[in-house]
């Protein structure tokens, strides 16, 4: 189970760092400018707050994978994570259209990863509780 924690918390660091490029990728200067100043600075502010817990988390799973599947306070984190990820697995499911991913290739590979790693996310932080 440990080393499945590692790898999340490897691929966590990988995905928080892949947050510098949306601004660009996602042409948030033409997208975001009919928006109001502060709608703007809190898909900036909070984009950025995303990408560091998501490193923050992955660190946590890197450096303390033995004590999150170990110890009384590391499996509270892991209910916590177990919990957080499986809403997120709900929500690529159930909440983000098709019309975003269907009929396009690219977009249709990353929605399918994507919803791959937060079930796996899910399933290992799950079991990491009855280890």
């Amino acid at each position: 189970m440990e080393i499945h924690i590692q790898i999340i918390g490897t691929l966590l660091i990988v995905l928080s760092l892949i947050h510098v490029i949306f601004p660009s990728y996602f042409n948030w200067k033409s997208e975001l400018q009919h928006l109001s100043l502060i709608n703007r600075q809190m898909m900036t502010v909070h984009t950025f707050f995303i990408a560091l817990t998501v490193f923050l988390i992955g660190l946590l799973c890197v450096t303390s994978a033995s004590e999150l599947i170990e110890t009384s306070l590391g499996r509270k984190i892991s209910l916590g994570l177990a919990v957080f990820w499986t809403i997120r697995l709900f929500t690529q499911i159930f909440i983000y259209s098709p019309i975003l991913w269907k009929g396009k290739t690219f977009e249709t590979i990353v929605h399918v990863l994507f919803t791959i790693f937060w079930a796996y996310m899910s399933l290992v932080f799950w079991l990491a509780l009855l280890s």
